[in-house]
């Protein structure tokens, strides 16, 4: 049965059952893992999210970046319902499996670059970016790892400490492991010298970083999210990614680009890093190449990756055969319906009235910006300054929930509000999302936040 794209208040959000269901999770579920929207879904497909209660929801987060191609696609349905009746796993470290290899192959094909290259393929994405730190640190012979303010890596012991927001992320987590260094990111809004001075200060307070606090010859990596994500969208000025990439073949440092949100189609390039025509070493991904499932993968130069010796990269559960005939469904999705258009389509919706809101509400939108269906808007108080304003980015959030929209907010200060819809998503309910979160805006503007 199709499931009908338009959103449906059949009930008070969160309703009965869900509430019912919310019980039970508080009883059996840690504290500790939180949810944005205690709604239960029981099916979702497009653009629609349908709850226990008969609710259908706009889906402006797409499970934070994952359903790029849609809940259910009907090509990943298919291969998954294959290779679940052929077989669910054998470990391919074991007796390995063509659908990992396939996997790898299409990587190489689709990530930035002509070079000869080799991949490895694991559950999440933070441990794909643990894993590329172990190869660029095997590789080099060095230790240290260069990152960037307002990142954000994965919940891991090393990748917390990649990470740079503290609550929820690492607090009382500690200790971190070493060798980790963080340089000024280029956020052009809230650059001290202005967006106009951000490339050049930026680069300068980098390199510095670099040459003062490691040394050049002590640097494995620089690890860097060519548009941050949870850190708040941001995304650095022109030429400013492609000089640190430059700088960094000089000093034979390895560039690392975590491409695990902005990656496969969500930026309308297969990777932000095509935006630029920067090549790295060694690029991580997951969430949208899978199709919902979890795989994740490091895609790096041949003779990086080959230099790790035998046994040293791998999981039990890596590469997953019905996670890898996922992706490889959810991939020619991609290619056949040109979702990197579409993103770039759904920007055009977007930009727009994002621009329009802003003209009504100077003094609370700062800052609007992202690529493709990787959007955001910056929210700031009335006052003097460009004080970052999380009450009302949350205000805003809650009201759109009650009306049946699913946003998600980010930023290191939390008043950002970021907009990932799935690729799948129609016009009319693009449309009728931007309707709902306007509408809660004004009302949030104009009322009282609390």
């Amino acid at each position: 049965m199709t499931l009908s794209q338009e959103r449906i208040l059949a009930t008070e959000i969160p309703g009965p059952r869900s509430r019912e269901l919310q019980d039970r999770k508080v009883a059996a579920v840690s504290a500790g893992v939180g949810t944005t929207l205690p709604v239960y879904v029981e099916r979702a497909g497009g653009g629609i999210l349908r709850d226990v209660d008969g609710n259908q929801l706009i889906d402006f987060g797409s499970g934070i970046a994952v359903t790029t191609v849609g809940n259910a696609a009907p090509r990943v349905v298919e291969a998954v319902q294959r290779q679940v009746a052929d077989f669910t796993h054998t470990c391919f470290m074991v007796t390995p499996y063509e659908e990992y290899v396939a996997v790898c192959e299409k990587l190489a094909e689709l990530t930035p670059g002509s070079h000869e290259k080799r991949s490895a393929l694991f559950n999440s994405g933070a441990e794909a970016v643990e894993n590329a730190v172990k190869v660029a640190r095997h590789h080099t012979g060095r230790d240290a790892v260069v990152v960037f303010d307002h990142a954000y890596h994965g919940r891991t012991n090393l990748t917390m400490a990649l990470t740079a927001k503290n609550m929820p992320y690492k607090h009382r987590f500690g200790p971190f492991a070493g060798e980790v260094y963080r340089a000024p990111m280029a956020y052009p809004y809230r650059w001290p010298g202005g967006p106009e001075a951000c490339a050049e200060e930026a680069f300068d307070a980098f390199v510095a970083t670099v040459h003062t606090q490691v040394g050049e010859d002590n640097c494995a990596a620089v690890l860097i999210e060519p548009i941050q994500g949870e850190g708040g969208f941001i995304v650095p000025p022109p030429g400013w990614l492609a000089r640190v990439a430059e700088w960094c073949r000089e000093q034979g440092i390895l560039l690392i680009a975590d491409e695990i949100q902005t990656g496969f189609a969500r930026t309308g390039d297969w990777f932000a890093c095509d935006h630029e025509g920067v090549v790295p070493d060694l690029l991580t991904t997951a969430k949208g190449m899978a199709g919902g499932l979890p795989l994740a993968a490091v895609t790096g130069r041949a003779e990086v990756m080959d230099s790790v010796h035998v046994g040293g990269l791998g999981g039990t559960y890596g590469g997953n055969p019905v996670a890898c005939a996922s992706a490889l469904a959810a991939i020619e999705t991609m290619e056949t319906e040109d979702l990197r258009a579409r993103a770039r389509a759904i920007e055009g919706h977007f930009v727009p009235r994002l621009r329009a809101l802003a003209e009504r509400h100077p003094d609370r939108v700062g800052d609007i910006r992202g690529r493709g269906a990787m959007l955001a808007v910056e929210l700031v108080g009335d006052g003097p300054g460009r004080t970052p304003d999380a009450a009302l980015a949350g205000a805003v959030h809650r009201a759109c929930s009650a009306q049946g929209l699913v946003t998600l907010t980010c930023g290191t200060f939390g008043n950002v509000f970021r907009f990932l819809p799935p690729l799948a998503i129609g016009d009319d309910l693009l449309a009728e999302g931007l309707d709902v979160f306007e509408a809660a805006f004004d009302d949030a503007v104009g009322g009282k936040v609390e």
